[in-house]
């Protein structure tokens, strides 16, 4: 579905992407998905929603797995 944008943005979007391996389209549907949760969750630091939602876009077998403080070698 074509969407107009500032062509500032699409440029920024474009550099983006290509850094961090997305398309431009998902690199726009990435940073919308980023404000609207930051904005449902404004008590969150806004690294910290970015943070999550690629962690949870990674799943499970990239996570690295929690050890308490006392366990560790």
């Amino acid at each position: 579905m074509p969407v107009r944008i500032n062509d500032d943005l699409y440029e920024q979007a474009r550099a983006q992407a290509q850094a961090e391996r997305r398309t431009i389209a998902g690199q726009i549907e990435f940073w919308a998905l980023v404000g609207r949760t930051a904005l449902d969750n404004p008590d969150l630091p806004i690294d910290f929603v970015r943070d999550l939602l690629v962690a949870r876009a990674e799943g499970p077998t990239l996570a690295t797995p929690f050890v308490p403080e006392g366990k560790r070698d």
